[in-house]
């Protein structure tokens, strides 16, 4: 198949069914630092990290904000990562309520180390497209998140 090629959206759905758990289990190889492997995380603090890391320090509710989660959810994820060391909370100057989080200094490279795979892997996918097709992709991946989100079976009572 080539890039030219036309789908249908049935053989797009066939595709995109058999490229996933690919994509899953490539991303899941891809090697825990030794720095972090003790620490059992999921990949909910993986994107916390990343945030830490591409967006430097933030508050609680920048990153619940980003994470698209309850407050109180990343005060937990941040509270077991704080007592792995692997950030710290400090007062904000500004406004002494609110807590910045950032990686602590000896867990950044390691960090930086995890996200690289993927970030290379991305880096080389989309720097061949158009910023607009570039924008394309994201947005159907964000699209794709949410309609699965709505299609996932009511949580049993």
């Amino acid at each position: 198949m080539t890039a030219d090629d036309e789908l249908t959206t049935a053989q797009a759905v066939r595709s995109m069914l058999l490229l996933m758990p690919r994509l899953v289990g490539r991303a899941k190889r891809l090697p825990v630092p030794a720095a972090l492997r003790g620490l059992d995380l999921a990949p909910r603090h993986l994107a916390l990290l990343a945030y830490l890391q591409y967006d430097g320090p933030l508050t609680v509710n920048q990153l619940a904000d980003r994470l698209e989660v309850a407050p109180t959810t990343v005060s937990l994820m941040v509270g077991v990562l704080s007592r792995h060391g692997v950030v710290t909370r400090q007062e904000d100057d500004a406004d002494r309520r609110r807590r910045i989080v950032a990686i602590a200094p000896e867990f950044a490279e390691p960090i930086s180390l995890w996200l690289a795979g993927s970030a290379a892997a991305w880096t080389e996918t989309l720097d061949a497209l158009t910023p607009a097709e570039r924008a394309t992709i994201v947005a159907t991946m964000r699209a794709y998140e949410a309609a699965l989100e709505k299609h996932l079976p009511a949580a049993a009572p």
